[in-house]
């Protein structure tokens, strides 16, 4: 199983080009509806979970997952015993489970609109996965319903095969091609202030890029105040030194994410992860940082 499921990922990845222009016009609309004006993007950033710290997508898809799993499990024990005392509680499940897929897609759809090339194609296949399966079971609720419980079982099976395939490509995404996770890097700054550059060569209002052994970190001075942040943005790895520093915050250019220059927290998502921040000092000329205290 896992070797087909790893070959049907390989095959999306290389050679399914149809998905792009599907993709291309999803993303799109996507970003249209959720990033036009002001509400929507509040709309943006709850779907993306900046409120939770945290991606609000895998949290929601352990409902339709679990859902499913509840009602194979009764349908299987309906099928093999005969008895039909918890038929009742696999239709709840199934219900359950549309309600939770519709909002695994949602979020999903508006976690995917920020990636390209080859993770934008596997999540378009993830996303098309997911709706078939979440059509078998509502072809199944209405199955169940009109009484033809067996077909309604053998399309909700068809359903969570297809479930199956598709967490295996959610879990790639997630793992291999990291979407959804903190980009920000993880190197650990000096534990003692470390010179990084001298006071006279940043400016106020300036952005420059250092290095402090492998940690890549940005200083900026701002209103006489300087901070130093990693400069790898912790959404999907934006360069944070090329963007806009006002009002206190830098402003990623890929896709908008807002970090506070003291501390590093979250002002305006998609990104959900704050920005690690380092303690600054001014000694002797020059700026030094290290390790922010916990």
């Amino acid at each position: 199983m896992s070797v087909v499921v790893r070959e049907t990922d390989h095959v999306i990845e290389q050679q399914q080009s149809w998905l792009d222009p599907i993709s291309d016009a999803t993303q799109k609309v996507v970003s249209e509806a959720l990033t036009s004006n002001g509400a929507s993007r509040r709309v943006n950033e709850f779907l993306n979970g900046v409120w939770l710290g945290h991606p609000l997508h895998p949290l929601v898809t352990d409902i339709p997952i679990g859902a499913w799993t509840v009602a194979a499990t009764l349908d299987g024990y309906g099928t093999f015993t005969g008895k039909t005392r918890f038929n009742p509680g696999a239709d709840a499940a199934i219900l359950i489970g549309i309600a939770g897929g519709v909002a695994s897609a949602i979020s999903g759809l508006a976690q995917w609109q920020y990636t390209d090339a080859q993770p934008r194609r596997t999540g378009m296949a993830h996303a098309l996965l997911n709706t078939a399966a979440l059509a078998c079971y509502g072809a199944s609720a209405v199955l169940r319903a009109t009484g033809r419980r067996t077909p309604g079982k053998l399309t909700a099976l068809l359903g969570y095969g297809i479930i199956g395939v598709s967490a295996y490509l959610g879990g790639d995404l997630v793992y291999d091609k990291r979407i959804g996770v903190n980009h920000a890097p993880g190197q650990t700054p000096p534990d003692e202030f470390t010179p990084v550059m001298a006071e006279s060569d940043l400016a106020d209002g300036q952005v420059k890029a250092v290095d402090v052994g492998d940690l890549r970190m940005m200083l900026v001075r701002q209103n006489g105040q300087i901070n130093a942040l990693a400069r790898e943005c912790s959404h999907l790895g934006g360069p944070l030194e090329e963007g806009q520093i006002a009002d206190g915050c830098v402003t990623c250019p890929w896709h908008g994410s807002r970090f506070w220059l003291d501390d590093g927290s979250v002002r305006n998502g998609p990104a959900t992860f704050p920005q690690p921040h380092f303690a600054t000092r001014v000694r002797n000329g020059q700026i030094e940082v290290k390790m922010t205290q916990q």
